[in-house]
């Protein structure tokens, strides 16, 4: 309303400054005119303007209210996965460190595996070679003694013969 006073209390002395003395002008009267089309305008849609921006302001806000929703449901799904990656992290190095010892406590067992098999067959290799050693002095033993025996020509005590054979033994 001030607006309207400050441009009527503008514009009708300026209108009247501005005429010729001797010239009849019609502006004061379509200066009126105008102001009272603009009063009459704003009479008959003020209610639907303020309907209108009324009602544009509320779906903006719910837009807004939406937007703001969906942006706060992102932060939060944004967290979850964050703290999904962390969880993934950790149980992806205690696999790790699990697998780590796992393969280490494995190749611990093949060594000492492989160690008593080792001396397993160590052990069954000298027995075996003792044994071999064994049979071949009998074998040896027998063929001297046989030989011995059979030759006719030498003539042999008791005690010669048991000499030589805890000889060839020893």
């Amino acid at each position: 309303m001030k607006k309207i006073l400050f441009t009527l209390s503008v514009i009708i002395p300026m209108s009247l400054f501005a005429s010729d003395a001797g010239v009849e002008t019609d502006i004061l009267e379509r200066t009126v005119n105008f102001f009272i089309f603009v009063a009459i305008m704003y009479y008959l849609l003020s209610d639907k303007l303020k309907t209108f921006f009324g009602e544009r302001t509320e779906s903006i806000q719910s837009e807004l209210d939406k937007v703001q929703e969906i942006l706060k449901e992102s932060d939060k799904k944004l967290v979850d996965a964050k703290q999904e990656v962390e969880n993934a992290k950790k149980v992806a190095d205690e696999l790790i460190s699990t697998a780590t010892s796992e393969v280490e406590a494995i190749k611990t067992k093949i060594d000492v595996a492989t160690e008593q098999e080792i001396a397993s067959l160590s052990k069954s290799f000298d027995n075996k070679t003792e044994l071999e050693v064994r049979k071949v002095k009998k074998e040896v033993v027998e063929n001297v003694l046989n030989q011995l025996l059979s030759d006719d020509n030498i003539a042999l005590s008791q005690k010669d013969l048991a000499n030589i054979i805890t000889k060839k033994v020893a």
